[in-house]
């Protein structure tokens, strides 16, 4: 069965976004970049891949809320991840949307790679308990405030840690699995 793999940047506060949702404060520097490129190629976006992007090799599909794709939007992006299939949530775009558990328990049923959570925190929150894996690239900074990785009223959700791998920039990028689905 495939999984849901919450794949964010957050601070080790536990912020992915400041409060007006952007996120540039996060480091990206080449060696953040080249272990995303090589472990996890998907999550960069088309524009970025460039020729010497492998394929995809752990996920077909991206989810992410209506703040997550907005500045690509913006841009006049309409599909960043034009290599995936792009589902958006969103209670303001013109757009229908279901319950995000009930698409992501449809998804795991069907055949393919993982299914990536890219954000936010208010999706994230409402799919916490469908998460299976999360993989954070922890940013060595306190962020004081922002968008926190899931927005969820307090029932806590274990995770055991996989792995981590420190990068030269001072990220860490932690996989851990939910203690649920082990």
């Amino acid at each position: 069965m495939r999984k849901l793999v919450y794949f964010v940047a957050a601070s080790i506060d536990g912020f992915i976004a400041a409060p007006d949702g952007s996120w540039d404060f996060f480091q990206s520097g080449a060696d953040v970049i080249d272990y995303m490129r090589e472990t996890y190629p998907e999550t960069l976006p088309s524009h970025v891949r460039g020729p010497g992007t492998p394929p995809n090799r752990v996920f077909d599909t991206v989810l992410m809320g209506r703040n997550t794709y907005e500045p690509a939007l913006k841009a006049g992006i309409s599909r960043p991840y034009e290599h995936l299939e792009e589902i958006v949530f969103s209670r303001s775009l013109k757009r229908e949307t279901a319950d995000p558990l009930t698409v992501v328990k449809q998804l795991k049923q069907r055949p393919g790679l993982d299914i990536w959570l890219a954000g936010g925190g208010d999706l994230a929150g409402q799919l916490l308990p469908a998460i299976d894996e999360l993989v954070i690239k922890l940013n060595p900074m306190i962020a004081g405030a922002g968008i926190p990785l899931a927005a969820t009223a307090f029932a806590p959700h274990h995770f055991t840690l996989r792995d981590a791998t420190p990068l030269p920039s001072g990220v860490v990028v932690l996989r851990y699995q939910s203690a649920m689905k082990r």
